[in-house]
């Protein structure tokens, strides 16, 4: 395990931390009238960090059988060849087409129990399934890397638990300031509501950017 893996999945993981799930959702959860309930908010990023390492788990053991079967070296072409497609789609994302944001908020008002809330992070979860794109590239990183079940696990887990760290830092800023960091919060939720396709697209670049440079790196340079 080296510090440019550990530096390049720790920029991943901040990259996902982006996504409806892991930011947008959260920062409605404060935005929602009335006291702010701390339960709710854990309940909610618990489950959907619970979700996220499940399903990277699952996801390198079925990696790692076929890594069994590859040359090593492959495994890292492919690397690249992931992190090149990563990087040429984030030019389909123009910011034109707009994230429906209204049926998430809809879902979280329309029932405040712990049970509907997980279920919400469990959906959100499923929902990003086809668009965890900067995971699977970190997920396929460490495999190539040929690192041991355990060190993937505490990988894993520390990714999970960076995506999760600019909800809890902004939910530190509600409690500590109140109503005075609602404008703020606001405004990043309009922000993305109007540019999140084309963040989307920033975000896929970046994650390719990295995964196919760490691809480059092993390959011509260690």
């Amino acid at each position: 395990m080296t510090s440019g893996l550990v530096a390049a999945l720790a920029g991943l993981a901040l990259l996902d931390s982006t996504s409806i799930g892991t930011l947008f959702i959260p920062i409605w959860l404060m935005l929602t009238p009335g006291r702010l309930r701390l339960s709710r908010f854990g309940v909610y990023l618990g489950t959907i960090t619970v979700f996220y390492f499940a399903v990277g788990v699952l996801i390198v053991l079925g990696a790692s059988q076929v890594m069994d079967h590859l040359d090593s070296r492959l495994a890292l072409w492919i690397q690249l060849v992931i992190g090149v497609f990563l990087f040429v789609i984030s030019f389909r994302f123009d910011g034109r087409k707009k994230p429906d944001t209204g049926k998430w908020q809809n879902r979280l008002n329309a029932n405040g129990s712990a049970v509907a809330l997980a279920g919400v992070a469990v959906l959100a979860g499923v929902v990003e399934l086809a668009t965890m794109l900067p995971y699977l590239g970190a997920i396929g990183m460490m495999s190539a890397a040929d690192l041991g079940l355990g060190q993937v696990g505490l990988l894993l887990a520390g990714y999970c638990l960076v995506m999760i760290v600019p909800a809890v830092l902004l939910l530190g800023g509600r409690l500590a300031l109140r109503d005075r960091i609602e404008p703020f919060l606001t405004r990043i939720s309009t922000w993305f509501t109007e540019k999140g396709a084309s963040t989307t697209g920033w975000i896929l670049g970046i994650a390719g950017f990295l995964v196919a440079r760490d691809a480059i790196a092993r390959l011509f340079f260690l």
